[in-house]
């Protein structure tokens, strides 16, 4: 194991000095046993999942309701992880992070998600995870000196600003642009939509375009990837919450730039590098929003039998009527169909940093491929929820109908379903791109 994160390391060691997997019982007490199988985990992911659960149960269910109900941000639990050193976990130790890998990082993100914190648990401290990849492999040394402890210590908050209203999922044609200005700095006019943490967050590593797209070969060039400050006393930022469906603890935004300026040194790597650049955290987010997913996904399925074995009609629980029990099954195997696929696509990720055989590829397949089976599989296990709890489904108390407005998420974002059935054709199967 590396040398993890002061904070981490200890919590970490004591853990797998007390480990019994027989013995788990992290959320729920009236669970018989776990749900999902931790056969095949390394001790470093189970200690990880016990360590993060530790940490999610100062956070009970009425929190989360709480905070979805009047819109609030978890700032309590963002604070809890940063004193403990998990928004950290996937930098590299040089730089103040646990130098561990996007497998403990989506184990981590699936035990918050698991917790009842749901994807407003997961999404408070999501970007800081997948959006601080690209800097930490391309940033200067003064960038990374300047920002990542402060993202580490949670002093800073990050988010992703890639995705505009009149592009949608085709990257390589958005228009916000950052034109270089004499003294070197950029001016960025454009806009951005559904940007997580904008509102509290104080940086965000954009992609704009630097040269425009006629005067480029490939579309894939003159893009650039910037970590800027959103400094909202600074002439020509503007920002709009959305008001949406689910996950409302977290804001969600629409972004303004109007000649904003950013300085020189905000560039990440090489200028008209962006795209090649931003790939490197794609794949990592594909398998966190899994592991996100497949938690949601437990957390509904352990709610919905634990109602159907409580809740008595005809005198007999509910759960003893196959019409109610085989649905239930059927989520289980697959919740656990893709929880497999998620953690080897995670594996294939960190792998592929340090053995050349593994490509790049094969890695984009397996991480899309998980995204999508863990969130077919969530929505599954949301929507069998809400109907196995009949009435009840539809009351706040019981959570599920906030864990299924939020399934829809994994669903949606941060590439569709549709888009990643497109992929798969062309990548493996070799049939002709139909866009």
């Amino acid at each position: 194991m590396p040398q993890l994160h002061p904070r981490i390391a200890p919590r970490l060691t004591r853990l797998a000095l007390t480990h019994r997997p027989a013995r788990r019982h992290l959320f729920s007490t009236s669970a018989r046993r776990p749900l999902m199988s931790t056969t095949g985990f390394t001790e470093t992911q189970l200690t990880v999942r016990e360590a993060v659960a530790n940490v999610c149960s100062e956070f009970p269910n009425t929190y989360w309701q709480e905070h979805d109900q009047n819109e609030q941000d978890p700032k309590e639990f963002h604070a809890a992880m940063a004193k403990d050193g998990w928004l950290g976990i996937a930098l590299p130790e040089s730089l103040g992070g646990s130098g561990l890998g996007i497998s403990e990082a989506t184990m981590m993100m699936q035990t918050i998600a698991e917790s009842g914190a749901g994807m407003a648990g997961a999404q408070s401290i999501h970007a800081n995870v997948y959006a601080t990849q690209p800097l930490a492999k391309f940033g200067s040394t003064a960038q990374l000196e300047s920002t990542i402890p402060k993202i580490i210590s949670g002093q800073w908050r990050v988010c992703f600003g890639v995705t505009e209203p009149n592009a949608g999922l085709d990257t390589l044609r958005l228009s916000t642009r950052a034109e270089k200005q004499s003294d070197g700095s950029y001016k960025v006019t454009g806009q951005k939509i559904w940007i997580t943490c904008a509102q509290v967050a104080s940086k965000m590593i954009l992609l704009a375009r630097t040269t425009p797209l006629e005067e480029v070969k490939k579309p894939s060039e003159g893009l650039s990837l910037f970590c800027i400050d959103l400094d909202r006393a600074r002439p020509g930022l503007e920002l709009r919450r959305i008001k949406k469906m689910g996950g409302r603890a977290v804001d969600a935004n629409e972004v303004f730039f109007d000649n904003y300026m950013i300085y020189a040194d905000s560039l990440i790597g090489e200028e008209g590098q962006g795209f090649k650049i931003i790939l490197h955290g794609m794949n990592a987010e594909r398998c966190l929003l899994a592991g996100e997913a497949l938690g949601l996904g437990y957390a509904a399925l352990g709610k919905a039998a634990t109602y159907a074995r409580e809740r008595n009609v005809f005198k007999r629980p509910i759960g003893q009527n196959q019409g109610i029990a085989h649905p239930l099954a059927e989520v289980y195997m697959k919740l656990e169909a893709a929880k497999l696929a998620t953690y080897h696509a995670a594996q294939m990720y960190d792998s592929s940093k340090i053995d050349k055989t593994v490509r790049q590829d094969a890695v984009g397949v397996a991480c899309n491929s998980a995204k999508y089976l863990a969130a077919e599989a969530a929505f599954s296990a949301c929507e069998r929820a809400v109907l196995t709890h009949g009435g009840m489904g539809y009351a706040v108390e019981y959570d599920v109908e906030r864990y299924f407005r939020e399934c829809l998420v994994p669903r949606i974002a941060p590439v569709s379903r549709e888009m990643i059935l497109n992929y798969i054709s062309e990548k493996v199967l070799d049939l002709p791109r139909s866009y």
